[in-house]
């Protein structure tokens, strides 16, 4: 038995070992999971959950053997795949590291489900919604979807202790007001519409807190609260209401990152200190209101915003925000511009500043808003808007 600490696992190098490196980019699917399932077939217990709408196979992996049971489910939004990469990270570490004291300690004292991938058919078609358009995350009470009644019967068979509810969130959000992205943000859902803080809420925000003080030293200024408004037909209100512990977790915006290989590390990291502090039961109840010191998240970024501009004799704010869509099994991040103003008030990932010059099209067409643009001519001189 080797003798490294969490903070070990933490370390670039042991992650770089462990990266499950056959999947990356943004557009993660079945096909990538089948990839996943096949390595990890003789090292933990793969099961076919059901169907999805457009009969793709929901898979489940069970992996450990203790008694405090955690429900684990990613991509339950299509295209919001950060967090699915790394949970692939987190099985290659339970197979790579299993002599290791933290991980052996969880394995021993957690079992865990984890389902990848939730939406199949909106991980293939690159949406939010799945195959019948319906949002799975504001499904739990109808129970209109086959995917939706899958979450639900595995959440009554099994009767999880704490549930884990993984997801992206967009490169508006800051963490707190100021110029510092939200990289990774968390949440423990309201249980009812008084937002009341019962021993269930306060487990959550526990762990929460934690992975905060486990990742200050990576992301000082970079972990956001997400708003907390009661919704009883979403994933985490409905089990939060029924009493069981739960986190979501949303990954964010690394500056530069839009393929999200450096903010699926730190969900990586996010998920080792989650489960490590449920195995060795150390919710830390007394440090729950640490959580409420975690910065709300603001919407104050574009991807890239213009300022100083000449347009039409007028010196103007120009912000643009990527579209991602989905082109050759690919996903491309089109600017499309949001907003011309005197004055924008937000951050921009990316910030040009025109310096009073003239800001033109290629074309020479006008600069308006909801208009794509790849490319623009300032001071005479091509530039390029376009990621990637």
């Amino acid at each position: 038995m080797k003798n490294l600490e969490l903070r070990d696992l933490f370390e670039d190098d042991s992650y770089n070992q462990i990266k499950f490196k056959e999947v990356t980019g943004r557009y993660v699917t079945n096909s990538s999971l089948e990839i996943v399932r096949d390595l990890f077939k003789n090292d933990f217990e793969v099961e076919e959950l059901g169907k999805s709408v457009e009969n793709r196979p929901v898979y489940k992996f069970r992996i450990g053997t203790g008694k405090l049971k955690v429900l684990i489910w990613s991509q339950m939004h299509g295209n919001e795949s950060t967090t699915t990469k790394a949970v692939f990270d987190l099985l290659n570490s339970f197979k790579l590291n299993s002599e290791e004291k933290v991980i052996s300690g969880i394995l021993s004292a957690c079992t865990i489900y984890v389902i990848p991938v939730l939406n199949p058919d909106g991980a293939q078609a690159y949406t939010r919604v799945n195959a019948n358009s319906v949002d799975l995350n504001r499904d739990l009470q109808d129970l209109s979807q086959p995917e939706s009644r899958l979450l639900k019967g595995i959440y009554e068979d099994f009767q999880p202790d704490f549930c884990l509810n993984l997801h992206d969130q967009r490169t508006i959000f800051s963490a707190g007001k100021k110029a510092e992205s939200a990289i990774l943000s968390f949440l423990t859902p309201s249980k009812d519409k008084e937002r009341s803080i019962d021993y269930s809420r306060r487990q959550s925000m526990s762990l929460i807190a934690g992975m905060a003080k486990d990742l200050y030293a990576y992301l000082p200024e970079s972990i956001g609260r997400y708003d907390d408004a009661f919704n009883i037909n979403c994933a985490g209100d409905t089990f939060q209401n029924l009493s069981t512990p739960t986190i979501l977790f949303e990954a964010g915006h690394t500056p530069g990152d839009y393929d999200r290989e450096v903010t699926r590390k730190h969900v990586y990291r996010a998920l080792l200190s989650c489960i490590y502090q449920i195995a060795q039961n150390n919710s830390r109840d007394l440090e729950y209101e640490e959580y409420f010191k975690i910065p709300e998240n603001q919407k104050l970024f574009n991807d890239v915003i213009i300022r100083n501009a000449k347009i039409n004799g007028k010196l103007k704010d120009v912000s643009i925000q990527f579209k991602e869509t989905l082109n050759k099994n690919k996903i491309e991040f089109v600017p499309v511009i949001e907003r011309i103003a005197p004055k924008i008030s937000n951050f921009g990932h990316r910030e040009i500043d025109a310096e009073e010059n003239v800001l033109e099209f290629p074309d020479n067409s006008e600069i308006t808003e909801n208009v794509i643009v790849n490319k623009i001519i300032l001071n005479s001189a091509e530039l390029e808007v376009k990621y990637g």
